[in-house]
């Protein structure tokens, strides 16, 4: 079992929150999308990886040269306390946005296809283990980035869960289908009257598309 520790949880209860997760026995992704220079980004990395997760994110938007650092700062630290080396992912597009924002808002011209293909192309060239992605985008990546590449998806969205800003969303069915390795499920479980009975619906579907 991972459970994903966000930007929102990291803020308000600290790293002592990944020691309390680890100390029962889970595994932690600490998702909060490091994007800095590149010196920041490696020592960031450093961190996460003695903090002891077992994945955690940067932003491929921060260019080959950071992701390259990153993956390097996690050598050495791994090297440096004996500790196993983290899985590293690089956030693509964000599921909250679709080609209007990325185009009218952001000012990138290219298809949303071309985008996330470039940037999990460069994610593969900088040493990484795989990308944080819409799972529209799959597929996709799957056919340019080989089998051995990580696709961790968010935007999971079971069909009787109402919208919300996430875009590029499928159902836990849907995304397991096209290949997904992880899926990121929050607020279709904490959101939901009874987060107890949501999960339990998700892992039945889960379970049947398995």
């Amino acid at each position: 079992d991972t459970f994903k520790v966000g930007s929102e949880l990291f803020t308000s209860a600290g790293p002592k929150i990944i020691q309390d997760i680890n100390a029962m026995g889970k595994k932690v992704f600490l998702d909060l999308k490091f994007h800095d220079i590149p010196n920041t980004v490696s020592r960031s990395a450093h961190a996460a990886a003695e903090l002891g997760v077992f994945m955690f994110n940067v932003h491929t938007m921060g260019g080959l040269e950071m992701m390259k650092q990153a993956a390097q700062g996690l050598v050495k630290a791994s090297l440096k306390k004996n500790i196993k080396r983290p899985k590293l992912l690089g956030v693509t597009v964000l599921t909250s946005i679709d080609q209007d924002i990325l185009r009218d808002e952001i000012g990138i011209q290219h298809r949303m296809a071309t985008q996330v293909k470039h940037l999990a192309k460069l994610a593969l060239d900088a040493g990484l283990d795989g990308v944080v992605a819409s799972p529209q985008d799959i597929e996709m990546i799957r056919s340019r980035c080989g089998s051995g590449f990580l696709i961790v998806t968010p935007g999971i969205r079971p069909s009787w869960v109402p919208p919300d800003d996430q875009k590029r969303t499928m159902t836990p069915k849907q995304a397991i289908a096209r290949g997904a390795d992880y899926l990121v499920i929050g607020r279709s479980v904490t959101a939901q009257p009874s987060p107890i009975k949501a999960l339990e619906l998700i892992l039945k579907e889960i379970e049947k598309a398995g």
